[in-house]
């Protein structure tokens, strides 16, 4: 429940501050509301690595020293993450278009702040998360 907590506010400015970037997002309490959703979602994508690494590296904190091969992991699953939630929400559902402001990847025509942000954030809210859980283990 903390890396969610911690991942939706960790992606709420990002989300806002990337919100020119898209249509329809003039409008600064649709940007507000559409923007914590976003963040909800982003969370459930820390989530998504989070568990993704547990399963591949075979510990269930490998957050905590993620070493090489959890780095790897991190952002091999946040691109992947990234790419194809960007892909389906603008190719196939429709759900969000973007302004000429938007970079894109190369070749995929997708948003790159947006698969950037699965690329950056992640592993800042896990480091969060394990200097939290160092503090509060070293506590108790």
């Amino acid at each position: 429940m903390h890396i969610f907590i911690i991942a939706v506010l960790c992606n709420y400015p990002w989300e806002l501050a990337q919100a020119p970037l898209y249509v329809g997002m003039e409008d600064s309490r649709t940007a507000l509301w559409h923007c914590f959703v976003a963040s909800l979602g982003d969370g459930l994508m820390v989530l998504g690595i989070v568990a993704s690494g547990g399963i591949i590296l075979r510990r269930p904190a490998w957050f905590v020293r993620p070493g090489a091969q959890g780095i790897i992991v991190m952002l091999m699953v946040g691109l992947a993450l990234g790419v194809t939630v960007e892909w389906v929400a603008v190719r196939v559902l429709q759900r969000w278009a973007y302004t000429a402001r938007m970079p894109r990847v190369p070749g995929l025509d997708v948003g790159l702040v947006p698969v950037a942000q699965m690329l950056i954030l992640p592993p800042l809210i896990l480091r969060l998360v394990a200097l939290w859980r160092g503090r509060t283990a070293a506590s108790a």
